[in-house]
């Protein structure tokens, strides 16, 4: 497809611009888009400050992604931590509305906020990012979401490798191997999640590092509440851990140990870690394939389709597989 093609080719600097006049703010002609595939963000300088505001963030939602309603429903979550003093970024009231349309695009503008990745090996860092996703989840244990989805088999892991294979998205080199794996680790992944039957809550959703930006004097500030739905609370944990076991386990006891400090944490969901990262795997191979259309995803990963990348994606489910077999991470 076509770059003229895309929704997002409209999407212009002008367009930007002109999306935020027509809620009354004016930019200085500073815009600069910040790093976002699934919508398009930008950040912009204000002629006149706004609330106190010199730059907002503007994100124009993708096209027929989510509801309104569900839009909705991710900034009424983000009001709600904002009210409970959670570092989280809340999109502004602008003319009495959070969400806005402009030329087909629905956007909304929230405030600029500065900040660096976290240092995941630092114990004092991760206790407090530890304790703000407990108050996160407080908040999101009071009420579930009506209009968002909930994280689970079907639509992290079935639905996706079903249109894989519906869409002749793996090579036929490497496909039958790619889903006999893949079977196999939804099996065992279903079999961890139909034993524990955690409690659902609402989440973040993609809590990954990128995703808090941190500054020593303030900690941490939430971002990105795009992928918020329904699920267990170790899934804005496990994100947050990397390296080898002895280092995951470091850092999960200091995240734990700063999260039960406003909040217990079930023990049991920490059987759910591997298997939440196969469903992660499996979902993002499905979400690169059906955003090829989208010229930014050919230009931003050039390595996605090949038969390498689908061997590759063998490895990491046989690893799953193993990892999903072992003894889980114990605080």
């Amino acid at each position: 497809m076509s770059d003229a093609l895309h929704p997002y080719a409209t999407l212009t600097p002008d367009a930007v611009m002109d999306a935020l006049s027509s809620i009354g703010l004016w930019g200085d002609g500073r815009l600069t888009a910040l790093s976002s595939y699934e919508n398009r963000v930008y950040q912009i300088g204000l002629d006149e400050p706004f609330e106190g505001h010199a730059q907002v963030v503007a994100k124009f939602y993708r096209p027929g992604r989510w509801s309104e309603n569900a839009i909705l429903e991710e900034h009424a979550f983000a009001a709600e931590l904002a009210a409970a003093e959670v570092p989280a970024v809340a999109p502004l009231v602008v003319q009495g509305r959070t969400l806005h349309q402009h030329a087909g695009f629905a956007f909304s503008v929230s405030p600029r906020r500065g900040g660096r990745t976290p240092e995941l090996d630092d114990a004092e860092v991760l206790e407090w990012i530890g304790r703000f996703l407990a108050r996160i989840h407080a908040v999101g244990a009071a009420t579930p979401f009506k209009h968002r989805p909930t994280l689970d088999l079907a639509s992290f892991a079935i639905e996706p490798r079903d249109w894989l294979l519906a869409h002749d998205a793996i090579p036929l080199d490497v496909a039958s191997t790619w889903e006999r794996l893949c079977n196999e680790a939804i099996a065992a992944a279903g079999a961890a999640l139909s034993a524990l039957a955690p409690q659902h809550l609402r989440l973040h959703g993609d809590c990954h590092p990128g995703n808090i930006l941190w500054t020593p004097d303030q900690g941490p500030h939430f971002v990105d509440l795009d992928d918020a739905r329904m699920g267990p609370a170790v899934q804005d944990l496990w994100m947050l851990q990397s390296g080898d076991r002895a280092q995951r386990q470091r850092q999960l006891g200091a995240l734990v140990a700063g999260y039960e400090q406003f909040r217990e944490f079930d023990r049991r969901e920490l059987a759910l870690v591997e298997p939440l990262r196969t469903l992660r795997l499996i979902h993002y191979s499905a979400w690169l394939a059906r955003r090829w259309d989208d010229p930014a995803f050919p230009r931003a990963f050039p390595w996605f389709g090949s038969s390498d990348y689908w061997k590759g994606q063998c490895q990491m489910l046989e690893d799953q597989l193993e990892a999903m077999a072992e003894e889980p991470l114990v605080v």
